[in-house]
């Protein structure tokens, strides 16, 4: 049995596999909304034999939005559309999962193909919130530095959406914080500045992150899993680091997480990234072999032999891919012929096999 291809349990779920479609957003929801393209999207990788399928980093409130065409979670039109794809997803044998995110100084910015930066209150943007006064670079919006009732309403807002989650019939949720969004904002000193129980200490940079997942463990069943995405590294200069992903992921297993799916970056424009195939695996593997949690693996992964090799090193426990998935809908079945393993088809396709 090849590695990647052995079932995978967590809690009272089992993956058929250890391949995952990564969150991508697809800037294409009216309202929050997602539509026909959001079914046949996600729906089309589960049908190529994802084990799990994440939807894009959904809002959790209206200010949450990367964009205006960002899809969401904070209503009940939103969480019937979502139902239905998360229906479908699952009938294809694949575990639909969710990412909960709220986008913070990044919000309120035009999607790649309209432009790029602010997009004024005029063309439907809105004001944006974030730990401190610190715009992401000068074509970005001025954020406003949210006060305590602010962020105890944004944790509220997680909890509510961890709820909508479980009602559409998502069997994973993850918690966003990396690439830049606000929980990340938090935990990096380069964009945390604050004085208060949210800023300074590690303790308490991470506070944020520690109240959310306790408020999404509230209402989210034992029997599921909890996933948490970070950016293990700023790659700047005085940023959030390695060593204090590690120590982070330390303290939320004990919270509730199950699995810490370890990217990297996205917080200032001046990162510099030395980028190479599978370049943030090493940052799985430390935080799985140092935190003893769970880990993904995600970044410039692209062949089989790559993923197998991820998953028979021990550098994680999952592989989450996300160009390509774009590139090849079916990337599963291309793994398993590569390496010889019987591909799961549907009955409806069962004769091209």
């Amino acid at each position: 049995m090849s590695a990647l291809f052995e079932p995978f349990r967590q809690r009272g779920l089992t993956l058929k596999h250890r391949i995952a479609v990564s969150p991508m957003c697809q800037y294409s929801a009216v309202n929050g909304v997602p539509d026909d393209w959001h079914l046949v999207h996600l729906g089309s990788r589960a049908v190529g034999g994802a084990a799990v399928v994440f939807t894009e980093a959904c809002a959790v409130s209206a200010q949450g939005r990367i964009s205006p065409q960002d899809a969401g979670l904070w209503n009940g039109a939103q969480t019937q559309a979502w139902a239905r794809i998360a229906a479908f997803v699952a009938a294809q044998g694949a575990v639909p999962a969710i990412q909960l995110a709220h986008a913070g100084r990044k919000a309120s910015t035009y999607a790649p193909w309209r432009g790029r930066g602010e997009v004024p209150v005029a063309e439907g943007g809105w004001p944006v919130q974030a730990p401190s006064e610190i715009a992401f670079d000068a074509t970005y919006p001025q954020p406003h530095a949210l006060d305590v009732s602010g962020i105890a309403a944004l944790v509220a807002d997680f909890r509510a959406a961890a709820q909508r989650a479980l009602d559409a019939g998502f069997r994973i949720v993850e918690i966003h914080a990396a690439h830049g969004y606000l929980l990340h904002e938090f935990l990096s000193p380069l964009s945390n500045r604050r004085d208060d129980a949210y800023g300074g200490s590690f303790e308490n940079r991470t506070r944020i992150v520690r109240e959310t997942i306790a408020a999404v463990r509230e209402v989210w069943p034992d029997a599921l899993p909890l996933w948490l995405r970070i950016s293990a590294s700023d790659w700047a200069d005085g940023g959030w680091d390695i060593e204090q992903s590690v120590e982070l992921a330390r303290l939320v297993g004990p919270l509730g997480v199950d699995l810490v799916d370890t990217s990297s970056g996205g917080l200032v424009p001046q990162q510099r990234i030395a980028l190479s195939p599978g370049y943030q695996v090493p940052f799985a593997a430390r935080i799985r072999r140092e935190a003893g949690i769970a880990t993904g693996a995600v970044g410039l992964i692209t062949t089989p032999a790559q993923a197998q090799a991820i998953v028979a090193d021990g550098a994680a426990d999952v592989v989450l891919l996300a160009r390509e998935f774009l590139r090849d809908p079916y990337f599963p079945k291309t793994a398993a012929k590569a390496l010889g393993v019987e591909p799961q088809t549907p009955a409806q396709y069962l004769r091209a096999w």
